[in-house]
């Protein structure tokens, strides 16, 4: 497992005292947050925090009632989300949305680029060892998969542009346990290999092996922040924020 980032790389994406919200409802409240080069962070709360409606702000399909977002140095507040994932930023949707008339080799060609210039790029051969059922379902279309798969192919599609940062909303709901452990342990290849990550999920033991850093949003504010060392010794902060 890489060493966990230094506070001093380079800031990749810088969010500040964004709001945000949907027509007349607000959802977000003065949300400032920071994510470095190599950093994996975790958006943590219960349902209905903010958490979907935070990273819809970040991908440009909400845009924010007031604040700043500026990723890679320059302004992306009101850009397009069609201009965010060009900068490069690619999300890995919740409810995986893959396209049911495209094959699985087709999602991961027709989605193929090089957002991010890094050593060891993302190809249609390196998706399939890192996911070797999707080799095997390569000429399957994506309403024949299963949703395990299918996660596992929004993932690839999402990989195949070589982003600078990933973003997983949901990463393992409605999963099987053991179909869960294969995103983990992708998850975990992945910050190896350096790759800048924000991350929403509600198994919090798991994220505290894979992030360095979580946030937790509790009525649309950032409540808490801290290491996955400091949460794991925090368990009124588990009780408080994140207990059903």
């Amino acid at each position: 497992m890489k060493a966990v980032p230094s506070r001093s790389s380079p800031v990749l994406l810088e969010v500040h005292k964004i709001n945000a919200g949907y027509g007349a409802s607000q959802v977000l409240f003065d949300i400032s947050l920071a994510i470095h080069e190599q950093e994996v962070v975790s958006v943590l709360g219960r349902n209905g925090m903010g958490k979907s409606t935070l990273i819809k702000t970040l991908m440009g399909a909400i845009p924010p009632i007031s604040g700043t977002l500026y990723f890679d140095g320059a302004p992306m507040h009101r850009l397009s989300p069609d201009a965010i994932a060009r900068r490069g930023i690619a999300i890995v949707p919740e409810g995986r949305m893959c396209f049911p008339n495209l094959t699985v080799e087709e999602h991961l060609v027709a989605f193929a680029t090089r957002r991010h210039a890094q050593g060891h790029p993302w190809t249609v051969s390196r998706i399939y060892e890192m996911f070797p059922r999707l080799q095997e379902r390569a000429q399957h279309l994506g309403h024949q998969l299963s949703g395990g798969e299918q996660q596992m192919l929004a993932i690839g599609r999402a990989l195949s542009t070589n982003p600078k940062l990933l973003i997983l909303d949901e990463a393992t709901e409605g999963l099987a346990p053991i179909v869960r452990e294969e995103i983990w342990h992708c998850l975990t290849q992945l910050r190896a290999a350096g790759q800048t990550i924000l991350v929403v999920d509600k198994y919090v033991e798991r994220l505290l092996e894979v992030a360095d850093r979580h946030l937790i949003l509790e009525k649309g504010r950032i409540v808490w922040t801290g290491s996955s060392e400091q949460l794991r010794d925090s368990r009124a902060v588990w009780n408080k924020y994140l207990s059903i």
